[in-house]
């Protein structure tokens, strides 16, 4: 829930720092997972509870944080536990994009190759064009194909048509990703789900399995899968002794900028510490890190409803979060930012090192759809001004909150895009964050 309205501060991109080996602890299959105390590093533990009390407001059923590997802290809410299943909607793109390179080190497929040498006549695209098409366009969200269609999700070839030249254009469209599995399974002749667990779970202990929602392939594990992957990917593809990526030159462009139209995008893997980003559903780029609160080298898996995993290489860590969200988001970067926010007192980041948030509302849904929005100021209390600025610092509404609880009809003439609101109450106090305007 944290936001910073312009002019912002650029956060140099940092590289994907390399985290000894010898220092990450790796969790025995079928055996418990060594955890450490909060307190054995240092941390600032009255912070906890605040974070539990947020992370369950905001219907969190799972959260965990790693350091180096060993849990360091471990909840869940309402009836969930480290047996419970839940999807990993959107975040499950990653493994996908790790999976993809895997299936390519095995020799039975080449990114850089066209799409239709595996799925045949897949779009309505001419066929020039849809040649043109590679692998590579799929998991970098620049495949061309148009987004203006009622069912982003639907695969069917009809639904697949040509809008631009392939690489020329960035659009966060799950049709040609959502076919990268079937390539999989058409290139080695196996199911994905067998796949995914021979190539991948098997060998780092996880467990889960891919399901079919309608156009969609969802995958459901528990937080402890989740975390297994973080894991492995903090130690660049390994996992103790064994090396399962051994391809160091793709698994680096998986999570560094893949193109320059959208910079904070991998393959398949969202960046933090990237100047620009392009958000799901808008057109524009805005001048703003992924989640300003977080190290600049985070990266992160992220699904709808707020299905998390962060990576910080520079601090060992790996965070999960699983569950639901008031904001209903493709992408949720509100959630994120206000984790981290309490993520930064308990691991007593000093202010000045590192920007902190302040999650004293709410604000959903968001993305907003409707044009209507419901703000809850939860602890200040008072009336006060509520304004929205667009990504360029410029005021382009404002109205009055006299309740704590608001129901706020933006305008018709604001366009798609993301939005800085700024509350400032008569009592003096003054919050922040970001909206995401998608109708």
């Amino acid at each position: 829930m944290f936001c910073r309205i312009l002019p912002l501060f650029f956060v140099l991109a940092c590289h994907f720092t390399t985290t000894a080996q010898e220092e990450l602890y790796f969790p025995p299959e079928r055996e418990s997972w060594e955890e450490q105390s909060p307190e054995d590093l240092g941390w600032c533990t009255d912070s906890i509870e605040a974070l539990y009390n947020f992370l369950e407001l905001n219907d969190t059923r799972a959260f965990l944080v790693l350091k180096d590997g060993k849990i360091i802290l471990e909840k869940y809410f309402y009836s969930f536990n480290q047996d419970s299943l839940w999807y990993w909607a959107s975040a499950g793109k990653t493994l996908t994009a790790f999976l993809a390179g895997m299936a390519q080190e095995q020799g039975v497929i080449n990114i850089e190759e066209p799409t239709s040498k595996y799925l045949g006549d897949w779009t309505s695209a001419p066929k020039e064009q849809e040649d043109s098409i590679t692998i590579w366009h799929q998991l970098t969200m620049t495949t061309g194909l148009d987004d203006a269609t009622d069912n982003l999700d639907c695969t069917d070839r009809e639904c697949l048509d040509y809008l631009a030249d392939p690489g020329t254009r960035w659009s966060y469209h799950n049709a040609p990703y959502t076919l990268i599995s079937d390539l999989i399974e058409e290139a080695t002749g196996q199911n994905y789900n067998f796949y995914t667990r021979s190539t991948l779970l098997n060998r780092i202990g996880g467990s889960g399995a891919w399901l079919r929602v309608e156009y969609n392939r969802v995958f459901f594990s528990t937080a402890r899968t989740m975390a297994r992957f973080g894991l492995m990917i903090l130690a660049e593809g390994e996992w103790q002794d064994e090396v399962i990526m051994e391809d160091k030159e793709y698994f680096n462009q998986m999570i560094t900028p893949s193109q320059d139209l959208n910079p904070a995008y991998g393959y398949l893997w969202w960046l933090n510490g990237q100047e620009r980003i392009m958000v799901p559903g808008s057109r524009r780029t805005f001048n703003q890190t992924l989640c300003p609160p977080a190290p600049a080298d985070m990266v992160a898996a992220m699904g709808k409803n707020s299905q998390l995993l962060n990576v910080v290489p520079s601090e060992g860590l790996v965070v999960v979060r699983m569950g639901e969200s008031p904001s209903n988001a493709l992408v949720s970067y509100d959630l994120q930012d206000g984790i981290w926010g309490y993520l930064n007192h308990i691991i007593c980041i000093p202010s000045n090192q590192r920007e902190q948030t302040n999650n004293s509302f709410k604000l959903f849904p968001n993305p907003v759809v409707s044009g209507k929005v419901n703000f809850e100021n939860l602890l200040t209390g008072g009336p006060g001004d509520w304004m929205l600025y667009d990504i360029s610092g410029r005021l382009v509404f404002q109205t009055k909150c006299t309740e704590d609880k608001a129901r706020i009809d933006l305008p018709s003439y604001l366009e798609n895009g993301l939005y800085v609101y700024l509350f400032q109450s008569k009592a003096g106090h003054s919050l922040k964050g970001r909206l995401v305007l998608q109708r």
